[in-house]
């Protein structure tokens, strides 16, 4: 599978999206870093899930090679407004299990909350939507300027194996990336400063949280210094219903890359359980 993927008119949003597999529909939704895709953050596990499920990742509107559409507002809304007219149009089924990561758990958690009718289960993997204090991790993702200098201290916050950064083909990878044009003209008008306020956004209450009732797998690096589990994942456990929570020790805010193999095997055993 190359990283092009396929194009389809989402209520008037050209959205570029990877479909692979049979089966069950799972949509996976990439997160906020810069230059980032649907395919650089779920290429990994995409051979893997896509032996069990039909799997549908989309550029989020901003992101990837998603269109730009110059007159949007971006805003949790924004983003999750698309994700269900994705499903609506694209996907077309009565219900899927949705996968987000981090800021996309953010959108899959408010998906659930907008249209629980849309929604079997849902994997959420080192997830925003709730109220803390920005990590210092996280500002610096969000406030990342282009250089593969900065690329290279952004991969030395995302993973817990430091080796990573030292990986030039990586590095290159997510730099050319990020340069790409248009690429970090919207990613840095999505985010400004102050950052908390983003944070605050994304964020849902208790009483919303604990309304969404179906099965729930939370997932998370123990150490991430991103979205540091202790404000995130540990909230959500003990808001959402019917939520378990698998922790990852030596490992960072990518569990779907450095973990990957282990990570598509807890989904398949949580999506198979009645």
């Amino acid at each position: 599978m190359v990283e092009e993927g396929k194009y389809g008119d989402v209520r008037g949003v050209n959205t570029h999206y990877h479909e692979d597999g049979q089966g069950e529909p799972i949509l996976l939704i990439h997160g906020s870093g810069p230059g980032v895709s649907a395919w650089a953050n779920w290429r990994l596990v995409f051979p893997i899930l896509s032996k069990h499920y039909h799997l549908y990742a989309p550029d989020v509107v901003g992101f990837g090679y998603t269109d730009r559409p110059t007159d949007v507002t971006y805003s949790i809304h924004t983003w999750a407004d698309h994700m269900i007219d994705f499903i609506e149009t694209v996907i077309k089924k009565d219900k899927v299990s949705i996968i987000g990561n981090s800021f996309g758990g953010a959108i899959a958690l408010h998906v659930a909350k907008k249209r629980p009718d849309l929604v079997n289960k849902l994997i959420l993997m080192g997830s925003m939507g709730t109220a803390h204090p920005i990590a210092d991790g996280l500002d610096k993702v969000w406030g990342y300027t282009p250089s593969a200098e900065n690329m290279k201290n952004l991969i030395k916050i995302f993973a817990y194996d430091q080796s990573m950064s030292e990986n030039g083909d990586l590095v290159q990878m997510r730099y050319e990336s990020s340069i790409q044009p248009g690429f970090q003209e919207a990613f840095s008008s999505m985010f400004p400063e102050p950052r908390q306020q983003h944070v605050d956004a994304m964020a849902l209450t208790d009483e919303e949280l604990q309304a969404i009732d179906f099965p729930v797998l939370l997932v998370h690096g123990r150490e991430d210094q991103v979205i540091p589990i202790e404000q995130t994942s540990w909230v959500l456990a003990k808001a959402l219903p019917n939520a378990q929570l698998h922790t990852f020790p030596k490992c960072g805010h990518w569990v779907q890359i450095e973990r990957s193999e282990e990570f598509a095997g807890q989904v398949i055993e949580f999506l198979s359980q009645k």
